[in-house]
């Protein structure tokens, strides 16, 4: 009884153990995105998969809703440009297209309803690297596929927090 009592002690204590060094690194999970914001409109010209990203996640992951129309919103956020495409990496040894790197490019801007800027032009760029074999044309199409929408994914999640740490930031004061 008294060893069942100890491993379980030992087992325990070697579970918590690494827990208790990412809490005391500061180490927490993303959560929530903190918007000062009632409703965000999305202009400009973006992919409508990427506006579709934009859309979930400022409902999924702010309290802030999509206003359709830009009068009803308290901030927009205007897409520039969005361009993805992609390159060659490597050739294998018989002269063939081993890999590819995806790429996405998003510029943006965000205001509020009075015209006073939040982030002033920026542009966010994310890259990822694919193997390709010429055997699974199909498989590796729809792996491309998903990785950008993992991309897209990503960078709206990106672009909201930028948006967050913008809101908070202290305001210049102009003397």
């Amino acid at each position: 009884m008294r060893i069942n009592y100890l491993r379980r002690s030992l087992l325990g204590l070697l579970v918590l153990t690494p827990v208790s060094g990412l809490v005391a690194c500061g180490f927490r999970l993303r959560g929530m995105v903190d918007l000062p914001f009632k409703a965000i409109a999305i202009t400009g010209n973006p992919s409508p998969p990427l506006r579709g990203d934009l859309q979930t996640a400022i409902l999924t992951g702010t309290d802030t809703k999509v206003a359709i129309n830009p009068n009803d919103a308290d901030l927009i956020l205007e897409i520039t440009n969005d361009v993805s495409g992609r390159e060659i990496l490597a050739y294998n040894a018989n002269g063939q297209i081993s890999a590819y790197r995806l790429n996405i490019r998003v510029g943006f801007r965000v205001f509020d309803k009075g015209g006073t800027e939040i982030v002033p032009e920026a542009e966010i760029y994310i890259t990822r690297d694919m193997d390709f074999s010429v055997s699974t044309v199909l498989a590796s199409d729809a792996q491309m596929q998903q990785f950008l929408s993992l991309m897209r994914r990503d960078l709206a999640v990106q672009i909201l927090r930028r948006i967050a740490a913008s809101a908070r930031a202290p305001k210049a004061r102009s003397f």
